[in-house]
């Protein structure tokens, strides 16, 4: 059993690394399973996709911990732009790039002078333009919400005209896109004139260096910067790269990014495996085993480097414990480790071996964490339905008695909105995918299966022996799950209609525990 001083140097050692920050504490190293780091470390443009706590931070930081110093790296932070108009953010972006280079010139660059000169040319050609006025004068989200407005009056669904997220529709986004890119169209013209001379100055920088070779740009929480700019930033960042020595490597939520984009007939942005290779470091559900295999020996990490063995480790859960913990926390390892965090803060340093009840106790308010980041990272305009989405899918799970449901693939493939309201709850691990092309024991079709958050729904004392809770890690769980009830879009556009108000306060009361 581990002491109570283990069981606080535990707590500081998780607490400390939660967050993956410059200046932090000295993190735990990436537990790299599927060969990412190789990957991230290769001289190629690469976007690293995974959900909220699942290491992309951490993978940029091992990456510039292990590179050979012939390879340098360029970090920021997108949420440090997140309110920037466009296109000054994109120029902000870039002379950020420029003063890390200008910083480290006299460590990674020879004739230091020279190379000096070239890099402070940029960065006042780039200051030059960012003074200039800024044309952007039309309320973009007015615009795309009334185009998609227009659209989904002709043609579509009743349940996807209800689901307010605009972004979702194409041709209201591909229009919105056009509309902004034009308010934009003469800075933009004269950055685009300026890349020309700025690729002739980083192949001067580079044939002047005598050490490095390759610089890399990591991106990192690119999801931050608004939908509408993304395009045209990672379109520039991508014309940037190419022919000189230069890499992007875009760490960002899949749903929340839209990477490429098509303005009259002229493709915007970078393209998924034409232009950059995607990385996937997401820990899910769909394979249990190897969730929990993975999750194990972070945590075995963080046990050693707070003086734990890792059967030491192991003894304090019983029974399912372990795995009811891969459960709640969705398969998102900072979600677990916060879990742990919390059950022995509570526990005073006195913790008895962790079973299911208690990492049930404790979902709720990892729960409310989740609703939290969701409203940081969405848009206000988004809100709403994304709160509505996750009542009535909670909703419908429970008027089923069932913590999975299923989606056929050909609603997804007909309902862009739904699809897109889905995919950003799985983004912000309010539900979790457990498997794709299930064929159903009473319905012909093909179709994916998904659950609710153990947190949703584990603090509602009206559920007590009322709900079918499928344990992923039995070996039933397949063929329950084809029995799991289908979402009917009849059901959803009801429920929709007499959701409550206060949604927020709804989701997280209704017997929730006092705390």
């Amino acid at each position: 059993m581990a002491t109570k001083d283990q069981l606080n140097a535990l707590q500081t050692v998780i607490t400390e690394n939660l967050r993956v920050q410059r200046g932090g504490a000295d993190a735990i190293g990436y537990i790299d399973i599927s060969n990412a780091l190789a990957k991230t470390n290769s001289k190629q443009n690469h976007v690293i996709f995974g959900r909220r706590g699942c290491g992309k931070s951490l993978l940029l930081q091992e990456s510039r911990r292990t590179l050979d110093g012939k390879t340098k790296v360029i970090y920021l932070n997108c949420e440090d732009f997140k309110n920037h108009s466009f296109p000054n953010v994109l120029i902000e972006i870039l002379d950020s790039i420029f003063e890390e280079l200008e910083k480290h010139v006299t460590g990674w660059f020879g004739r230091k002078r020279r190379c000096k000169q070239v890099l402070i040319s940029i960065r006042q050609n780039l200051s030059s333009l960012k003074e200039q006025a800024d044309e952007r004068t039309s309320k973009v989200k007015e615009t795309q919400t009334s185009e998609n407005s227009n659209t989904l009056a002709t043609g579509a669904s009743v349940l996807d005209k209800q689901i307010n997220l605009s972004y979702s529709d194409k041709n209201a986004t591909k229009a919105a896109i056009e509309k902004e890119y034009e308010q934009a169209d003469s800075k933009i013209h004269r950055l685009n004139l300026l890349l020309v001379e700025i690729k002739k100055q980083i192949r001067e920088v580079f044939e002047l260096s005598t050490s490095v070779k390759a610089v890399f740009i990591q991106l990192d929480d690119f999801y931050h910067l608004p939908r509408i700019f993304q395009p045209h930033v990672t379109d520039y960042i991508h014309r940037l790269c190419k022919d000189v020595p230069l890499y992007f490597k875009i760490a960002t939520l899949r749903h929340a990014s839209v990477l490429f984009a098509d303005r009259k007939g002229q493709l915007t942005g970078a393209q998924e495996r034409h232009d950059y290779q995607p990385l996937n470091v997401d820990f899910t559900l769909q394979d249990v085993g190897k969730t929990e295999k993975q999750l194990k020996q972070i945590f075995h990490a963080f046990a050693k480097k707070a003086g734990m063995s890792a059967e030491e480790f192991d003894k304090l859960f019983k029974g399912e414990g372990f795995r009811r913990l891969a459960l709640a926390g969705g398969g998102v390892p900072r979600d677990c480790l916060s879990i742990l965090v919390e059950l022995i803060s509570n526990s005073e340093g006195s913790v008895d071996r962790i079973g299911k009840d208690d990492i049930r106790a404790m979902s709720f308010t990892n729960f409310e964490h989740r609703i939290e980041e969701l409203k940081t990272d969405s848009e206000q305009s988004e809100q709403d339905s994304l709160l509505k989405g996750i009542y009535v899918l909670r909703e419908f799970c429970l008027n089923k008695g069932n913590n999975i449901f299923m989606v056929s693939e050909r609603t997804l493939r007909e309902h862009d909105n739904l699809k897109e309201l889905i995919n950003r709850l799985l983004d912000y691990r309010i539900i979790h995918s457990v498997g794709t092309a299930y064929t159903h024991k009473s319905r012909s079709g093909s179709y994916e299966a998904f659950m609710i958050d153990i947190g949703s729904y584990a603090f509602l004392r009206k559920l007590h022996g009322k709900l079918i809770e499928v344990d992923l890690f039995d070996g039933t769980a397949k063929d329950k799950i084809r029995a799991a009830p289908i979402v009917d879009e009849k059901d959803l556009e009801k429920m929709w209609k007499n959701t409550p108000g206060q949604l927020q306060a709804h989701l997280l009361s209704d017997g929730a525990p006092d705390h």
